[in-house]
C-alpha cells in the first residue's frame, strides 16, 4: 500500500499546485482530491463553463419534459470513478461546521430527501473544482448563512409556520436591529 501511494504521489508531483487548490475545498482532501484531478485534468480549457464540467460528469439534474409534462430528472450515469469522489466528498462536506455544503444539505433532504441533497452537494463541489481551477485560486467559503441570506423572507415564513405547527401563536414585529 506504501509502495502505490509513493507512486501516485510521484505521479502527481507535476500537478501539486492544482492539487493543492482543490484541497482547499471541504470535503475534498486528500484521495477525493486525487481522483477529481485525475478525471477532470489540472485545466479546464477543455470546458468553456462550469455547466459545461457539471454536464460531462453527469453531476447535474437531468431534464425530461416532453408536452408540457415533466418526467423523471434522474442524472445520467457518467463518469463512475468522479461521481465515486463527488458523492464521498459532498457527504463529508454535509458534515463540515459552518460550511456552504453544509447549509446546502440541511436545507434540502426534508423536501427531496438524502440521497437527492447529496446529488445537489456533490454538483455544487464540482461546480466549485471548476471555478479553482479555472481562477486558479484557493476556495472561498460563503458559510452556511449565505443561503438564509439570499431569501430572507421566505426563511421567516417557513419559521413562523414551523413554529405554529408546534402550536405557538407567533406575532412578528421589527426589531431595532438592521440584520
Amino acid at each position: 500500500m506504501t509502495a502505490l501511494d509513493a507512486r501516485i504521489d510521484e505521479q502527481l508531483r507535476p500537478f501539486a499546485a492544482a492539487l493543492a487548490l482543490i484541497r482547499t475545498i471541504p470535503g475534498l482532501k486528500r484521495r477525493a482530491g486525487e481522483c477529481v484531478l485525475a478525471e477532470v485534468g489540472p485545466t479546464m480549457t477543455v470546458f468553456p463553463s462550469a455547466a459545461h464540467l457539471c454536464s460531462w460528469a453527469a453531476i447535474c439534474p437531468g431534464q425530461n419534459e416532453t408536452g408540457g409534462k415533466s418526467r423523471s430528472g434522474k442524472t445520467r450515469k457518467g463518469n463512475r470513478w468522479l461521481r465515486g469522489a463527488l458523492t464521498e466528498a459532498a457527504w463529508a462536506a454535509a458534515r463540515t461546521k459552518h460550511s456552504y455544503a453544509a447549509g446546502q444539505y440541511r436545507r434540502l433532504p426534508g423536501r427531496r430527501g438524502k440521497k437527492r441533497a447529496i446529488v445537489a452537494v456533490s454538483h455544487s463541489l464540482l461546480i466549485a473544482v471548476y471555478h479553482v481551477l479555472h481562477e486558479g485560486v484557493a476556495y472561498r467559503d460563503l458559510t452556511a448563512a449565505h443561503l438564509d441570506r439570499l431569501a430572507p423572507n421566505q426563511l421567516t415564513r417557513y419559521l413562523v409556520k414551523r413554529l405554529e405547527r408546534l402550536g405557538r401563536k407567533v406575532t412578528l414585529e421589527p426589531s431595532g436591529l438592521a440584520a
